[in-house]
This record gives structure tokens, sequence and C-alpha cells, in this order.
């Protein structure tokens, strides 16, 4: 439970930097171009990656695959979670002529709402989220193709050795 901190912690920060860098590229009229949303992935990217790192230091020893994953997951919902809770907000709130700017850009044969802007930004989320976490573990995850992982296999155990 005490590490649950680390990623949780990532999220809040990941989702400080979205809010300022939407606010920013809505200060500059930029926001209902679509094409801007694509740093927002560098965004996340940076921070789940920076997260998994930090939270493999701290377990060190204990560290495996299904832990570092879970803890880019945590991140990454976090971030996701609270991005859409602010943007919620703001397409309600503080600009609610923003969906009449940004949906007429989309052509579409069905009527799309708030609650549809607001579901896909989320379900984005989700889905960066679980993407970078399969892919950073990839880099985070123990080696089977090590001396002491090819001699463990060979024993017949079947099991990778964990990492020290």
């Amino acid at each position: 439970m005490k590490y649950q901190v680390i990623p949780i912690a990532y999220g809040c920060g990941i989702t400080v930097i979205l809010i300022v860098y939407f606010l920013s590229l809505s200060l500059a009229g930029l926001h209902i171009q679509p094409a801007f949303s694509f740093v927002n992935v560098l965004f996340m990217g940076a921070g789940m990656y920076l997260c998994i790192k930090h939270y493999k230091k701290h377990r060190a020893e204990e560290f495996k695959y299904q832990d570092g994953f879970g803890a880019g997951l945590l991140c990454g919902f976090t971030a996701t979670v609270i991005y859409t809770a602010f943007f919620t907000l703001y397409v309600t709130e503080l600009n609610p002529r923003f969906t009449d700017r940004f949906m007429p850009m989309w052509k579409f044969d069905w009527s799309a709402n708030v609650g549809m802007l607001l579901f896909t930004v989320l379900l984005m989320g989700f889905a960066t989220t679980m993407v970078l976490s399969l892919t950073f573990m990839q880099f985070f995850k123990n080696s089977w193709n090590t001396r002491e992982g090819k001699k463990h296999t060979l024993s017949g155990n079947g099991t990778p050795p964990e990492k020290h």
C-alpha cells in the first residue's frame, strides 16, 4: 500500500502538466485543433516512464512485472480521471461554447454531444495508459536473456530467476 503513493503522485503531476498545456493552448486559441492533443501522449509517456522507473527503484529486489505494470496503470488512470474531471468543468462551466466550436470540425452523420466528447477523452486516456504501460514494461522487466536465465531455463524449472 505504501508504494501506491508513487503512481498517484506522478498521475497528479501529469494532470497538472496536461491542464497547464491545455490552458496555454486555450489562451492562444489553439485548443480547438485536435492535432495538438498528440502532445498529451508525450507528457503522459514521460510521466509514466518516470513513475515506473521511480517505482522500480523503490521496490528494488521485490520488483516484478505485474507491479510495474500496475504502477503504470494506476499512474495513467489517475491522470486520465482527474484530467477528464477538469475537462468536464471546462466544457460545461468555463467555456460552454467549446463544444460548438470543436465539434463542427468533425463531419458526423449523427449527433455528438458533450457526453460523447468526454467519453472519448476518457477512453483515449485509458487506451494510451494501457499501451504505454505495456510498452514501458518491456524496458523495465527482468530479462530471461542472461546467463542466469538460460541456466535456470535449462535446469528444467522453466521460470526465470529473479534479477538481483
